[in-house]
């Protein structure tokens, strides 16, 4: 889609709602966002200028190009609950039966909305995220085509991960519009998986957009795991929030390895007495791409915790900005938040930057930040390549390193190789 008035599209809206048999509640949310996105601003991300993005280029709002996924093999497959979804279309799902009878629901958006509207709509876009909060939201509202709805009962506690496979074909020209919305109640405790990749060989600019909702009520337990790899000619929105409250935590553990440029916005509200929040992210620029993360935890809640750690590397003539907000609101005594931001640079023309804000509105409270940007210790290398290692290979191990701390959160080994193996290919390139 070129990036035009939105407001040509109503009809193509209009359209596709109907096809997806949306209830009436969704389409009106469509096109109040479409009428109001018009007028609004982009959200606001300190030191990246991303004005000029393709971020909502629209395309054509047809069928589907499915293009060739690489599904996993029959005999691969483990009995985990798993989606795999092209831009609208499911490809494969599956759920243990004994999920189902505990009343777990793992299924994609427009099923939900179909089969348990009131219970999205309860959620959907109410708490953690507006629907027209800025342009890009109400873009997403308004364009919203794939995602998943997951939701697990109270005191439900599953071992086996819940698996999200979202491929974009980069030959389909239409906006990827991703919405995730995963609801956890009281005592629920559970592992996500979510990992987005391109694939295709068309160089034509592409937008995506996606945004994730993570509701943890009272007392409940919920690590997020994300590997995005979206393809190097798509300028990608990334808005990833989390509603916490009494007792309850979400662990973050995100890998913003795209190849394209990104501005990313990860939130996580801390409205319930003792919540807490851990967000650990690693991110690598490379060639001329351009990066912006903001990541934010906003302390509510007396008692609650919140610690953001983010660790990126740069490559090439590539740009890295990190903002991270630690916020503790009035009210909130006891509150601890912390941060840091690292950035390593392997290149002289690499551009990183490291932004600790904390923003104190209460008093007994703990807060501190760290942040820096520098380039490869010269000594570790010296001691790697004395004992033999090739200088790109000692390169490589320091940086893997240096991205460890966030590897190491992360819940499933195998997602946790898969993650590893990432890292080197994006760094081999």
């Amino acid at each position: 889609m070129k990036q035009v008035e939105l407001n040509d599209y109503l009809d193509d809206i209009t359209l596709f709602s109907a096809s997806q048999e949306e209830p009436k509640w969704m389409l009106d949310l469509r096109l109040n966002a479409l009428k109001e996105a018009h007028d609004l601003p982009l959200p606001v991300i300190e030191r990246v200028k991303f004005h000029r993005w393709p971020l909502m280029n629209v395309g054509t709002m047809n069928e589907e190009l499915l293009g060739d996924p690489i599904l996993p093999a029959f005999d691969e497959l483990e009995d985990q609950p798993l989606l795999i979804q092209g831009r609208t279309t499911t490809l494969y799902e599956q759920m243990p039966t004994e999920l189902l009878e505990q009343g777990v629901i793992f299924t994609d958006i427009f099923t939900a909305l179909q089969e348990h509207g009131e219970l999205v709509k309860e959620y959907f876009m109410t708490k953690a995220v507006q629907p027209v909060e800025d342009k890009l939201t109400a873009f997403h509202t308004a364009m919203l085509n794939g995602g998943v709805f997951l939701y697990v009962p109270k005191n439900v506690v599953v071992k086996e991960a819940f698996e999200a496979l979202f491929y974009h074909n980069v030959e389909d020209n239409s906006a990827f519009v991703k919405h995730v919305l995963i609801v956890a109640e009281e005592n629920s405790a559970f592992t996500y998986v979510e990992k987005t990749q391109s694939d295709g060989a068309s160089k034509e600019k592409r937008s995506a957009n996606i945004v994730v909702e993570v509701i943890a009520k009272p007392g409940a337990k919920v690590k997020y795991v994300a590997i995005d790899r979206l393809g190097e000619h798509v300028s990608t929105y990334i808005n990833r929030r989390g509603y916490v409250m009494r007792d309850a935590s979400i662990d973050w553990a995100l890998g913003v390895m795209n190849d394209g440029d990104v501005v990313a916005d990860f939130d996580s509200d801390l409205v319930g007495e003792g919540s807490h929040a851990e967000t650990k992210i690693v991110a690598i620029s490379s060639g001329r791409q351009r990066q912006g993360i903001d990541t934010r935890v906003t302390n509510k809640a007396p008692h609650s915790v919140g610690h953001i750690l983010q660790h990126g590397v740069i490559r090439d003539k590539g740009t890295l900005t990190f903002n991270g907000i630690g916020h503790i609101l009035k009210g909130a005594k006891g509150a601890d938040a912390q941060q840091e931001s690292r950035v390593l640079m392997l290149s002289d023309q690499a551009r990183g930057d490291a932004n600790p804000i904390l923003l104190i509105d209460e008093f007994e409270v703990t807060a501190g930040h760290a942040a820096s940007a520098g380039r490869l210790d010269p000594d570790e290398l010296y001691y790697l390549m004395s004992r033999g290692l090739p200088q790109k290979e000692a390169e490589r191990l320091v940086t893997r390193g240096f991205l460890g701390s966030v590897i190491t959160a992360i819940p499933v080994k195998q997602i946790q190789k898969e993650f590893v193996d990432v890292i080197d290919r994006k760094l081999a390139d």
